[in-house]
């Protein structure tokens, strides 16, 4: 079966992977916010952000991570202030020297296309889609994606199959024909495969207590991201 498209996760894969204090992170939206006590707020929003994780995980999925907004909603924050607007500034450029791209993300994607392979991304993440625009444009990878999928805009998050049957059909791609390459065992490779995908495992990072324990074989295991064209190109040509 040729292939006709590649779909990326996000976070790890095609951005590698920090490791990052996550009320460090909110810390700089609190700050920002101007509250008498911004490390209680920071503390606050990180367990609020914990505990939507932790659902998505213990459900499969199928209760996806939500978006920003509905965090903010969940600990009072009233999104529509522009007092909000300066503090959620604040939080997504300090996330800024986090999410930059894999020195190899440009180049592959654009051989990928250039053998006329389509491109997507299926990220799980609370993000709104404007901002990971921003950052794939800054990186020069926004021209090179030709669909994306974010769980912030859906109701389900990896490994659902639904969250990957939306990436599919975002591209208008066959299951069979597509390859979804990842940096997670559970949410990335046995979730793309139970829909009929192939799957390319970057095993770089360090996962901790967000990986689950599953027995899973990828398609391919590669070391670093450029290595994704070679594997697609003899799959395309088997």
């Amino acid at each position: 079966m040729p292939v006709e498209a590649v779909i990326f996760d996000w976070g790890g894969t095609l951005t590698p992977w920090h490791d990052i204090d996550l009320v460090d992170m909110w810390r700089a939206y609190a700050v920002a916010y101007d509250v008498a006590d911004p490390q209680s707020l920071a503390e606050q929003l990180a367990r609020e952000e914990v505990a939507r994780w932790q659902r998505q995980q213990s459900t499969s999925g199928a209760e996806g991570t939500g978006a920003l907004d509905h965090l903010f909603a969940a600990v009072g924050i009233d999104v529509s202030t522009a007092r909000h607007g300066r503090a959620l500034a604040a939080y997504l450029a300090h996330w800024d020297p986090h999410t930059l791209a894999d020195p190899d993300a440009i180049d592959l994607m654009a051989a990928l296309r250039r053998h006329g392979i389509r491109v997507g991304v299926l990220s799980n993440t609370m993000w709104p889609r404007w901002h990971h625009e921003a950052v794939f444009s800054r990186d020069g990878l926004l021209p090179l994606i030709d669909a994306a999928v974010y769980s912030s805009e859906i109701p389900v998050a990896k490994p659902h199959a639904s969250a990957f049957v939306a990436a599919l059909s975002a591209l208008d791609a066959r299951p069979e024909a597509t390859v979804f390459v990842g940096d997670r065992p559970w949410d990335d490779v046995h979730g793309s495969q139970q829909v009929g995908m192939r799957a390319i495992l970057i095993p770089h990072s360090r996962l901790g207590d967000q990986a689950v324990d599953i027995d899973v074989t990828p398609d391919a295991v590669v070391s670093r991201l450029g290595e994704v064209l070679a594997i697609v190109e003899s799959w395309r040509d088997a």
